[in-house]
């Protein structure tokens, strides 16, 4: 079993990758500004620290087999401080929980670009890509950017989905869905078989999965 750093462990897809690798037999270690919704349990420890000072994580990371970034992209760690936070702490390894927006919807056009893709979201979205274009600069260090389906919020875990590359994965329907359960399955599938170092993947339902 691993030991597993998560920054951002109280947001909607962190506490979801925690959940899945305790349920796993790993050990986590939480990190967020304030740890309050986070609920102690067995194989859990947490730490209140700002995760966009390298300095306050660094102590943090040391001892740990990876680390997941699960914060915002606005406001939350950028991805030089992440790297050299890890670099820092001795941390082989880096995952990202990444956006939809930078994928692909045709050849060289991003889902972020197209005329439908909401103003409100594009903010995050176009902080996801250059923190996904930074990552792509990094030669040594050991990352992996895994990007969700369009639609991504809580729902059902049914361990039934598509994994993909850099293009948008979508169903019959036409639609691009996850849970951040299923969705935590994948990036904790990634952490304990790796299959995609140094490169960002997708994961999203097939049709008739709900």
């Amino acid at each position: 079993m691993s030991n597993i750093a998560i920054l951002g462990i109280t947001g909607h897809v962190g506490s979801r990758v925690a959940d899945e690798l305790l349920r796993r037999g790993h050990t986590v270690t939480g990190i967020a500004r304030s740890t309050a919704r986070a609920a102690a349990r067995p194989g859990l420890t947490l730490h209140e620290a700002d995760a966009t000072r390298a300095e306050a994580i660094v102590p943090l990371l040391r001892g740990h087999d990876a680390v997941v970034s699960a914060t915002r992209f606005v406001g939350g760690i950028d991805a030089p401080t992440l790297l050299a936070a890890a670099r820092a702490a001795g941390v082989p390894r880096v995952l990202v929980v990444g956006g939809a927006g930078s994928l692909e919807v045709a050849p060289g056009r991003a889902l972020i670009d197209t005329p439908e893709f909401p103003d409100a979201y594009k903010p995050e979205a176009g902080a996801g890509r250059a923190f996904l274009q930074a990552l792509r600069q990094e030669k040594n260090l050991d990352w992996t950017f895994l990007s969700p389906a369009a639609e991504f919020a809580p729902g059902e875990r049914t361990g039934v989905f598509r994994i993909g590359g850099d293009q948008l994965l979508t169903g019959a329907d036409g639609r691009s869905r996850i849970s951040t359960e299923d969705y935590a399955i994948a990036l904790a599938d990634e952490i304990e078989r790796p299959q995609h170092a140094r490169r960002r993947f997708s994961v999203a339902y097939c049709i008739g999965v709900v």
